[in-house]
């Protein structure tokens, strides 16, 4: 079906709703398609080959709100599902929050984004960007053992309409490389990674520099140490850096707020960061991995800064947690087909500093780099953080051997007051952040 077709069906679908008894109603249509190819020691595993597509109903009685999703789109089927989305919606208890945007709340004229790459590529291709990469990686000495190497690309299209007289539509492609290699023998080994994404092939990564990362990042980390426990700067490599990025989003965001929640839930305004640090918002951004004109119930998406020179200027909000906050949202909702929206970020990013990584820990005579966080310990309602982190000791000043199997702990609260950025920021997917420093935290090694 083409654009007006599926238009059409949306517009059907809400129609049958308002008939059946619904007082307002949405419908989503989202559709994919994906391919990967993967090699293992020099030998192509899979090609793989994806398409699919479902259909979501959302409709309001009252203060009462069900959704139905499904991927059947005959019309005995849809009429089913109005059917049962309308008998579920009478069943549930009134919501006092829920409900549309009302006529003028919705996006007039969409922001334009290049968000589309028009070419896809063949399976042969990203056969031969999954080769390159694993055998550049394979190349590096030290290197033992594979997991493989994976090139993948997908297209993505997202359809929203509702009684309130929105529709809208956006697509988003993505091409990504990947390898994940071994180093060492026996019990002395270690594994690591490197990847690359984009949403158009110009900008991703030439896959044999990313094997070749991968490579030389596993054999660094070979016969590692465990340091004694103290309390020492820890420095974030890029690759876990946006994590902490990603955990003032989940306090910030609205529900958690307003069901208070959240450790910043009265932090409103005020100085949770040092002077200068920002943190924005920007669902415009070209070629960004989570780009989009318009938010899951229609409003208009909008750069933002959320933390704004060290101030936290604005919490994450759909139109449910708004009304419970008596604010208005922030155009953040997210929804799928099968779900009620709910608050989220789109492209993410901290700030880069002034000063290089190596002149951000110049001066730290015992300290630790961390590139790999596992598992995790994170209370949001007291900002209580513990996880357990590999890298590297630093020793006066630069990088000295590698580490393994130790904890950092700290309060975020805390953490986010001492964070301090350097200028390396790169945009390699939707949450991102530079080479960030912090003092004083708790790195547990043997025993704790």
């Amino acid at each position: 079906m083409d654009t007006h077709q599926k238009a059409e069906l949306l517009n059907d679908l809400i129609s049958r709703a308002r008939r059946a008894g619904a007082d307002a109603a949405d419908a989503v249509f989202a559709e994919f398609r994906s391919l990967s190819a993967h090699q293992r020691l020099g030998r192509p595993e899979a090609v793989e080959r994806s398409e699919g597509g479902d259909l979501g109903l959302r409709v309001m009685v009252g203060r009462r709100q069900a959704v139905v999703s499904s991927t059947d789109l005959s019309a005995p089927a849809l009429e089913e599902l109005v059917e049962r989305c309308i008998g579920m919606a009478r069943a549930v208890p009134e919501d006092p929050w829920a409900g549309l945007a009302d006529p003028d709340q919705v996006a007039g004229e969409l922001a334009q984004i290049d968000s589309v790459d028009p070419v896809e590529p063949a399976p042969d291709d990203l056969v031969r960007r999954a080769a390159e990469a694993e055998e550049a990686a394979m190349a590096v000495a030290g290197v033992t053992n594979s997991e493989g190497g994976e090139a993948d690309w997908s297209l993505s299209r997202y359809l929203l309409a509702a009684s309130n007289g929105f529709f809208g539509e956006f697509s988003q492609s993505s091409h990504g490389v990947s390898a994940v290699v071994l180093a060492g023998d026996g019990q002395d080994r270690e594994r690591d990674y490197e990847f690359s994404a984009a949403t158009h092939l110009a900008d991703l990564a030439d896959p044999a520099e990313v094997g070749r990362r991968a490579g030389e990042r596993a054999v660094r980390r070979l016969n590692p140490r465990r340091p004694a426990s103290a309390a020492v700067p820890v420095v974030y490599d890029p690759r876990v850096s946006s994590s902490l990025v990603r955990h003032l989003a989940s306090a910030i965001n609205g529900t958690a707020v307003a069901r208070r929640t959240s450790f910043l839930q009265d932090a409103l305004g005020r100085q949770i960061f040092a002077p200068g640090i920002t943190i924005t918002d920007d669902p415009h951004r070209q070629r960004g991995l989570a780009s989009r004109p318009f938010d899951g119930e229609g409003l208009a998406t909008c750069r933002r800064n959320l933390v704004e020179d060290g101030h936290l200027r604005s919490w994450v909000l759909d139109l449910a947690s708004a009304r419970q906050l008596g604010l208005e949202s922030t155009g953040n909702a997210s929804r799928s087909s099968g779900g009620t929206p709910h608050p989220g970020v789109t492209n993410l990013h901290l700030a880069a500093g002034s000063v290089g990584p190596d002149e951000l820990m110049a001066d730290i005579e015992d300290g630790l780099y961390v590139t790999e966080l596992m598992g995790s310990s994170v209370n949001m309602v007291t900002g209580d953080y513990s996880r357990g982190a590999g890298g590297f000791w630093i020793e006066n000043g630069r990088i000295a051997w590698p580490v393994s199997d130790v904890t950092v702990a700290g309060n975020l609260l805390e953490m986010f007051a001492r964070l301090v950025p350097a200028n390396d920021l790169e945009f390699r997917t939707s949450v991102n952040a530079p080479t960030l420093r912090i003092d004083g935290m708790t790195v547990a090694g043997p025993g704790g």
